[in-house]
């Protein structure tokens, strides 16, 4: 045995010593520790709405604070997984004190998160929100709002595209009449004159047809290619319309969806250190914060930023009752529709348009390009344009558009009396005619006004703010290959992670 120096004084060191007094877990937790935040705010959070999941029979249950208390501070702590979560309640301090002492396996845990939560996770983020409101911390009616996709935990190589249904749908319908057709050379007088409507024909309209060809071609001379294609359609073409309908259902609106995890739809990603786009399996979330604190959440299986500010608003108004005062956004939020939804509920918009910028570096170069609407001089006393070259453009009449979200559109037709022989016509309008320009005239009021707003001096500070304060909120929320943050597919099961994680960013900076 290695002989001590007398000389070195250590410290005692007895580990099996027991103690009259073991040291409670409340001593071992330091006074500004994150975990007390945690604590402190989730005991102040009514949870009746969970209570509801709850039944009176049977065993007792692990109490659903002290779940929550264990998954928010785990979020918060970057740790996601069920079994590591269930190994922290019985090796780790915090989580010992957090849970009481209590050992729940990860079934519990995770039974929990996908079940109990899935439903109310809005509710309760709420509710914390409300809470750091009342603490002056945040102020929810003014908000700064912006997007960005996260990739699902699917498959990226097996999709349906809506595109490819509705080709191969008029594959069948096209096919089918070739062999009406076929038969109607063939055997006429068999086939009758009655002949059916092959356009989006359901499955039993098709088996139908196909039996009825097949009867009058009974016995007749009929093409080797013929009959295999007859025989292929029976045996295939209903099977296959009936599957069409089913993805149709599951697509709604989309045009894409994965098959792995349907509520996924395929986006463009922006990744690499290229920006080279990619199309994967995502969903759209939408984040509105003050102060990097997150008020409001969303997630949308649409790629198009535009779509998502009215249901993002209106979600917001479900959490609180009540719409923000300010909404201030980027340029892929600025549509008519979003324009008139925030002026209905009276929300001050700084919401950018497509061509904000350009306009705004055109006006700075003092250049500008012939043919566009802002170029052309408006007469307001006789409702018509004059054109670059002083030719006036009448007003030829009026016409509507309707979105793919249903929401109506005004224009009205200016037509110039004649293009020809003008210098600037091969710019200007290089087809056939007289040139013809559409107006929306409650959009250009609605960009004239946003462009005032944006360009003021709050406006402009305002749009600083912006990238500022939301941005730099989704690197929490993005997904990391090393971690298991939304490796879940489904929409509801990524709610309730972008909830949980939501809620314990808000504690993390506030315990900050």
């Amino acid at each position: 045995m290695q002989k001590q120096d007398t000389n070195i004084v250590f410290k005692d060191y007895t580990p099996n010593q027991l103690m009259l007094l073991p040291p409670s877990l409340e001593e071992l937790i330091p006074a500004q520790h994150p975990a007390r935040t945690v604590n402190s705010v989730m005991d102040q959070i009514d949870l009746t709405a969970v209570y509801a999941y709850y039944s009176q029979n049977g065993a007792s249950s692990y109490h659903p604070r002290m779940l929550l208390k264990i998954l928010v501070y785990g979020y918060l702590e970057n740790c996601f997984s069920s079994r590591k979560l269930e190994k922290a309640t019985r090796e780790n301090i915090v989580y010992m004190w957090l849970s009481g002492m209590h050992r729940p396996d990860h079934h519990t845990i995770n039974r929990f998160r996908s079940e109990r939560l899935k439903t109310v996770i809005g509710n309760i983020f709420s509710k914390v929100v409300l809470l750091l409101h009342e603490e002056g911390l945040l102020d929810i009616k003014e908000v700064y709002t912006d997007g960005t996709k996260i990739e699902a935990n699917a498959n990226r190589y097996t999709f349906v595209w809506g595109k490819a249904i509705k080709k191969n749908r008029e594959r069948i319908s096209k096919q089918l009449q070739e062999l009406w057709e076929y038969a109607g050379t063939v055997a006429a007088q068999e086939l009758g004159s009655e002949e059916p409507d092959f356009v989006n024909p359901s499955p039993e309209k098709v088996a139908q047809t196909v039996e009825k060809i097949n009867q009058a071609l009974e016995g007749k001379s009929v093409d080797k290619k013929v009959k295999q294609k007859l025989n292929y359609a029976k045996k295939n073409w209903p099977v296959k319309l009936e599957e069409y309908t089913q993805k149709e259902a599951i697509l709604g609106e989309r045009n894409s969806y994965s098959k792995t995890d349907p509520d996924a739809t395929f986006m463009r990603m922006k990744e690499d250190h290229m920006k080279n786009g990619q199309l994967k399996p995502a969903y759209n979330l939408q984040l509105s914060t003050h102060g990097q604190f997150v008020v409001n959440y969303s997630l949308h299986p649409n790629p198009n930023d535009t779509l998502t500010l009215k249901p993002h608003l209106q979600q917001y108004h479900l959490l609180y009752g009540f719409y923000p005062s300010v909404c201030t956004a980027d340029a892929g939020y600025g549509s008519e529709e979003n324009y008139c939804f925030l002026e209905e509920n009276r929300i001050d918009a700084f919401v950018k348009y497509n061509s904000f910028h350009k306009e705004l570096r055109q006006e700075s170069k003092g250049k500008k390009i012939h043919g566009l609407l802002d170029n052309l001089h408006y007469d307001a006393q006789n409702d018509r344009y004059i054109c670059p070259m002083g030719q006036p453009m009448d007003n030829s009449g009026k016409s509507t558009g309707k979105t793919s979200t249903g929401f109506i559109q005004h224009y009205t037709h200016y037509r110039a009396a004649n293009c020809s022989g003008c210098p600037l016509a091969a710019a200007c309008h290089p087809g056939e005619g007289n040139k013809v320009i559409k107006v929306n005239s409650r959009l250009q009021q609605q960009k004239a006004k946003a462009k005032e707003r944006l360009t003021s001096e709050l406006g402009i500070r305002r749009r600083k703010q912006r990238a500022t304060d939301v941005e730099p909120v989704f690197g929490h929320f993005k997904y990391n290959k090393g971690r298991s943050r939304f490796m879940l597919r489904g929409s509801e099961k990524v709610a309730v992670e972008t909830g949980l994680l939501a809620i314990a960013h808000n504690l993390a900076k506030m315990a900050g």
